[in-house]
């Protein structure tokens, strides 16, 4: 467990807290500070995955979230496993256990490797599009191997243990990114009294400081670093979020953060006081103002073999020496075409390893940074590059080759250095996605050479972010949008001194992405520009040769910026690279469009706590306990838990058993048609609708009409979608001139709400009413059948003769002593009443009723039951027997339509298309079985000819259906094409078994046709 890479002293790692971690199942060590990544190259792991499509050994390359190559899976058991992790963003733990994604039967020696070795030239992009085309039947065998081969991590295959948060926040600015823009202008903010949060992707705060070499006012930068963050945290109005990753910006500064509570402590989130923690949690910030300080990323150098292990970005070897005390080679050779690689040779220096040569794509280039290197010995090589990496599984020599980058070609003599690290810096790109996720289209600097923001309002851009890289000019910058911030938010900015930092004579970086070689693009060794999805230059070349011209085409065809890597390292170089090849500029080749998430985020952070009981609540009704106590069993009826039926007690020999579900309905059914039954009936959608114009809008939502309905009616309504067909149903009853109270079904309260609020928020603002679900407010006791009345009388002060409250009225007044609406509605076709009391007082009543009824013998009844009896009055269940393709017309409800209304309502125009006014619609009917045993089965299909050949043609299917007791029989309601003219016909339903079932088509009214129970 040796670290041969790491330093003896240095760095920011705990060297006192000494950790073990295993990696493809060998055992290594490493300290507290460090990430998986930096351990690994303190141990000299070299091979850290194989790729995705070639199956290349692949090495660590970048320090961040932009590093593609070592995305491991990461957990020591099954239920902890988490996929595609970046090594180097998760931290350091005791016990951590990964493994790289890809290699069989290990990453040292990979199979597939030997394939995209001798197979590389033939996979192309596209190459599964254009080889496995025939033949057709074995595209599905070939796309299972295809997709074998290629993928990063797995799924756990056992149920995640841990908990993950929401945290819904607001604050008046937000921080996006702790460098040292972010940081001062959070302190501005802070200052003048706003509430701010500040996050961080990274373990510290700090972003580039934490690897510094530079001094502010004097001082080492770690300094002035834990000044600041003290100041912040002592601060009652920030909030620090280390570990949090700004995923997504949405519209209106809503910002989605995902915070990394508690993985790097453990595989899964510890217990404290016997409760487990989260393991993460997703922040929902609404900010005033968003400061984006994320930052840039470095772009590396597109050249040959640049994949093998050993190739690293200039800044991430600066930041893996100076952070981590990890110095991951002996001899480096540094390819840059700034002064900003330079830093890594100085450090390479420092860390006592030989630099072999810096290849200066620029001529004569005089820098600070230059002149110091140059200084030590170090020989630079003006006006070239390294166009070639040579090595199997770690780099083992360059060639460096002076080249003409305007032409796109050699000038010189090439020579092979002998050298086991390469480091290179082709410039940095602000890293702009966040302000991309709302559509917004970056624009190139040729300044900066990159692509800077185009800020949506109510965001803006601090330092690096929009182009800004010389540490003084980052911190001014920072001040001064921290100020603006708070200006904008109307606040006096806080005075902030800004640390002074000596600056250094810089020369012009020169603007290179692809190198050439001494063979053209498509014949020289793979030259990579997506690390993570194998996207060479070649690949691209190849892509606007075959007439993919724009960007995003391209993107989409070589997969350039797929996958969890987002195009960090690859967009800029693949844009050039196709700008080259186009004949045109990067501008007008224009960048692809970045969206959420920014980086990976589990499914159980964006999951939350919305998941097992709380995915989908059960509701319960306030009668819920009685039903429990009763004997209920139940169903599912949307999220409410509602009784199917009651089973009582039955002999059975010596001794008893419960009815079955037949048994129990049957005699439910005819408790109702003979005596009285009870329903709890409050799951029923309740929408409360006031407003001067709320009998207007009931007009333009419903088919039928309102404008007359008066005060103390109730009225059936169908509602349409604007395609015609219907959607809902309900009564609405007219509480006051103003005030209506609609039900809805059961399953589709929340829609039609939602339906409801659309069309008045979009469609009808001018119009004045208000909505509320009061669902859960009224409990609703359905008392009916034939003693209904005499049941009811004796507990309440309305007068319930026939006359004075008729069928369809309401009336309010006391029931067992409670304020009560009453309606008399049936859904049974006997006589009823709906009694509607507050929630708290439902138990009261229906006790009340129950010991009253028991001379009525009062029987409770399910959902099954209401089913069987509303189906013998032919009254439909909206989704049952309606599906989405069904209107009124074909309901054969032509009386709840309003033609003539003057207004038109949801779905009229769509009435008169070709298509609703066929004859040979499928409409609702009514079927009777030739066998009065026979009970259709719901969904079976329906044919007129049994003997005809296989595929039969079908003209319509069961909706319902049930076995009738007051019938003897079973019956059943379909839709039937051109049903309405087909009465007295008889069809046919084959079954699976072989049988054919004959069955009459009758009206869809099986029992009391004229309605004279209801209105008795």
């Amino acid at each position: 467990m040796r670290q041969s890479n790491r330093l003896k002293q240095g760095g920011r790692i705990e060297r006192s807290r000494r950790l073990t971690f295993t990696f493809n199942g060998n055992s290594y060590e490493g300290y507290a500070g460090d990430t998986l990544a930096s351990a690994l190259l303190a141990n000299g792991v070299d091979i850290v995955n194989r790729s995705f499509k070639y199956s290349r050994p692949r090495g660590i390359v970048a320090a961040g979230a932009e590093e593609p190559n070592a995305v491991v899976q990461l957990g020591s058991s099954e239920p902890s496993q988490v996929p595609n992790v970046r090594a180097t963003q998760q931290a350091l733990y005791e016990g951590l256990s990964a493994r790289s994604t890809n290699g069989w039967p290990n990453v040292q020696r990979d199979l597939m490797g030997l394939i995209g070795k001798l197979g590389g030239k033939m996979m192309p992009p596209g190459f599964y599009y254009k080889t496995f085309m025939a033949p057709a039947s074995m595209w599905l065998t070939y796309e299972r191997y295809i997709r074998k081969s290629a993928g990063l991590g797995r799924s756990p295959g056992e149920s995640d243990p841990d908990i993950y948060d929401h945290l819904n926040r607001h604050c008046d600015v937000l921080v996006i990114g702790a460098g040292p823009a972010g940081l001062t202008s959070a302190l501005v903010a802070a200052r003048s009294g706003a509430r701010v949060i500040v996050c961080d992707e990274q373990e510290e705060m700090g972003g580039s400081l934490l690897a510094s070499h530079q001094a502010l006012d004097e001082r080492p930068a770690a300094d002035w670093l834990s000044d600041v963050l003290a100041e912040l945290e002592a601060n009652a109005n920030v909030t620090l979020l280390a570990r949090t990753t700004a995923n997504g910006y949405h519209d209106h500064n809503f910002v989605t953060l995902h915070e990394r509570r508690t993985e790097h402590l453990a595989d899964t989130a510890p217990m404290v006081n016997g409760r487990r923690q989260a393991r993460s949690r997703l922040h929902r910030v609404r900010a005033g103002r968003v400061i984006m300080a994320t930052g840039a990323h470095e772009r590396p150098l597109v050249y040959a073999g640049n994949d093998i292990p050993g190739n690293f970005l200039a800044g991430a070897i600066s930041t893996y020496i100076r952070r981590y005390a990890v110095v991951p080679g002996n001899k480096l050779v540094l390819s840059t075409a700034n002064d900003d690689g330079y830093r890594a040779a100085l450090d390479w220096l420092d860390a006592g390893r030989e630099v072999v040569a810096v290849a200066d794509a620029r001529q004569a280039p005089d820098g600070a940074l230059v002149e110091a290197v140059r200084s030590r010995g170090v020989r630079i090589i003006e006006g070239a590059a390294v166009i070639e990496v040579l090595g199997e599984n770690r780099v083992s020599s360059v060639r460096v080759a002076p080249i003409d980058a305007a032409a796109f070609r050699i000038s010189g003599e090439i020579e092979t250095l002998k050298c086991d690290t390469v480091a290179s810096s082709g410039g940095f790109s602000p890293v702009i996605h966040l302000a991309s996720h709302t559509g917004s289209r970056p624009s190139w600097n040729d300044d900066i050479i990159g692509f800077i923001p185009s800020l949506p309002k109510g965001m803006l851009a601090a330092g690096s972010a929009q182009g800004l890289h010389e540490l003084g000019a980052v911190l001014r910058d920072g001040a001064a949008v921290g100020s603006a911030a708070v200006r904008d938010l109307a606040l006096d900015a806080a005075e902030v001194e800004v640390p002074q930092v000596a600056s250094l004579h810089e020369s012009a970086a020169m603007a290179l992405f692809q190198v050439p070689h001494d063979k053209p693009t498509l014949r020289a060794p793979k030259q990579f520009v997506d690390l993570q999805n194998d996207v060479t230059a070649a690949a691209i070349e190849l892509a606007t040769r075959e007439g993919f011209e724009s960007i995003e085409h391209v993107k989409r065809y070589t997969a350039m910026g797929f996958g969890t890597d987002q195009g960090k390292l690859g967009n800029i170089n693949g844009m050039a690279i196709a700008a080259r090849c186009l004949g045109r500029t990067i501008p007008e080749v224009g960048t692809t469009v970045f969206r959420p998430n920014y980086t990976p985020v589990t499914f159980g952070a964006i999951v939350g706590r919305h998941c097992r009981e709380l995915f989908d609540p059960e509701r319960y009704t306030a009668l819920h306990q009685w039903h429990v106590e009763n004997g209920a069993e139940f169903e599912d009826v949307g999220q409410w838990k509602r009784p199917w039926y009651f089973p009582q007690k039955r002999r059975a020999g010596n001794g008893e058993r419960l009815e079955t579900l037949e048994e129990a309905v049957a005699r439910e059914c005819l408790a109702v048609r003979e005596g009285v039954g009870i329903l709890d009936a409050s799951t029923l959608g309740k929408i409360d609708i006031q407003g001067p114009d709320a009998r207007e809008f009931l007009g333009r939502v419903y088919t039928n009409k309102w404008a007359k309905l008066p005060v103390g009616r109730v009225r059936y309504g169908l509602m349409c979608k604007d395609d015609g067909m219907v959607m809902d149903d309900g009564t609405t009853s007219c509480l006051a001139e103003d005030h209506f109270l609609m039900t809805t079904s059961t399953g589709g309260a929340a829609a039609v709400l939602e339906w409801l609020e659309l069309w008045h928020q979009t469609e009808w603002p001018e119009l004045d009413l208000t909505m509320s679900s009061v669902t859960d407010h009224w409990a609703t006791m359905t008392v009916t059948g034939p003693k209904a009345r005499d049941l009811l009388a004796e507990l309440t002060d309305i007068d319930l003769d026939r006359d004075a409250f008729r069928f369809m009225d309401w009336r309010e007044g006391k029931v067992a002593g409670v304020p009560a609406r009453v309606f008399r509605i049936s859904f049974t076709g006997e006589l009823a009443y709906e009694i509607n009391v507050q929630a708290r007082a439902a138990m009261h009543v229906w006790k009340a009723l129950f010991a009253h009824g028991e001379k009525y013998d009062l029987t409770p009844y399910g959902t099954e039951t209401m089913h069987v009896l509303r189906a013998e009055k032919g009254f439909i269940i909206a989704g049952q027997d309606t599906d989405g393709s069904v209107t009124p017309e074909d309901l054969g409800m032509q009386w709840a339509v309003g033609y003539d209304k003057p207004f038109s309502w949801i779905g009229k125009r769509a009435l008169t298309r070709p298509d609703t006014v066929r004859k040979d619609r499928k409409q609702l009917v009514g079927l009777r079985p030739k066998d009065a045993s026979v009970v259709l089965e719901e969904g079976a299909q329906i044919v007129l000819d049994p003997q005809h050949a296989i595929p039969m043609p079908m003209v319509g299917h069961v909706t319902s259906s049930y076995y009738s007791p007051t019938l003897e029989s079973g019956f059943a309601l379909a839709v039937v094409k051109g049903g309405h003219e087909r009465m007295g016909e008889t069809v046919y339903l084959p079954m699976a078994d072989g049988k054919v079932h004959e069955a009459e088509i009758v009206s869809t009214i099986f029992v009391d046709p004229k309605g004279e129970r209801q209105n008795v």
